[in-house]
């Protein structure tokens, strides 16, 4: 059991590590994205993940967390900042008190969005 953070996109990277596989450019003919996780295999000997901001979007509702800062804006709505190492229930809203973070985290957001195709979004039918 470990307290470190890590998301789904890490596991990919931890079966290629582990494996010892080469996580491939193109499929078929057609370029794929690369992975986006970290391995956590250092995890499996008592070492240490590396840090990185992590970005999620599902059905339009968006956050990244990097370091200790999460920037997260549920469908529809403004984005929310909360520093998770003094407030992990995620209670006080800090956006108004830190708008330039907010800007910062929002614009990883959206480049992260744009590399991985998130963006544009598709249109609605």
């Amino acid at each position: 059991i470990s307290k470190q953070r890590a998301q789904i996109v890490d596991i990919m990277a931890t079966c290629v590590a582990v494996s010892g596989a080469k996580y491939p450019a193109e499929f078929n003919g057609h370029k794929i994205l690369p992975m986006e996780g970290k391995s956590m295999a250092p995890v499996f000997t008592g070492g240490k993940l590396a840090s990185y901001p992590m970005f999620r979007e599902h059905e339009e509702n968006e956050a990244v967390i990097d370091g200790d800062w999460k920037l997260v804006r549920p469908h529809g709505s403004p984005w929310e900042l909360y520093n998770l190492a003094q407030d992990r229930t995620e209670l006080h809203n800090l956006a108004a008190q830190e708008p330039d973070r907010v800007t910062e985290l929002a614009a990883e957001w959206e480049a992260w969005a744009k590399r991985t195709g998130v963006l544009p979004k598709p249109a609605k039918l």
